[in-house]
């Protein structure tokens, strides 16, 4: 474990460059569209649901810490840790179990933020206008983090044996 967490800090690191790289703000729910999404994917398939859980709920928390959208930090980390839980148990699934899984990971984080913009804001209002936003951040997360983790589970496997 200790052994792979300079790679997990580093994961990361990646994916909060990467969602400020890309941030779209979304007035109506006082948020933004970023691609933590794909990172999400990436790291919870290459990784398992523990480093999952890690590094979604730092990447989430830092992204909203660094992008200025502080009163986010805790929801963000509880949505995105949960839903690199949920993506990293389809790590070494089959193809059917992984869909499965990572539609399930979708529909959380939709659901997730749903939630915590009433909570955040009090009114339903905020959280009807987040659902096409987060709908749209977590179906291009999907459609980037997916074939992408694919792409990178050989070479993965030298740094994780």
């Amino acid at each position: 474990m200790k052994r792979r967490l300079p790679l997990y800090a580093v994961a990361t690191a990646l994916i909060v460059a990467l969602s400020l790289l890309i941030l779209i703000p979304v007035p109506g729910s006082n948020g933004f569209v970023s691609l933590i999404d794909a990172g999400i994917v990436v790291m919870g398939l290459l990784f398992g649901p523990g480093p999952g859980l890690a590094i979604g709920a730092l990447s989430g928390a830092l992204v909203d810490l660094l992008s200025g959208y502080a009163q986010w930090i805790p929801f963000s980390a509880l949505v995105h840790g949960l839903q690199g839980y949920i993506v990293g148990l389809a790590r070494g699934r089959a193809t059917k179990d992984q869909v499965g899984l990572l539609i399930a990971s979708s529909v959380f984080m939709v659901v997730g933020y749903f939630i915590s913009n009433i909570i955040l804001y009090g009114t339903l209002a905020t959280g009807i206008a987040g659902l096409i936003p987060n709908i749209f951040q977590t179906a291009i997360g999907l459609i980037l983090g997916y074939p992408l983790s694919r792409r990178l589970e050989k070479p993965a496997q030298k740094f994780l044996d």
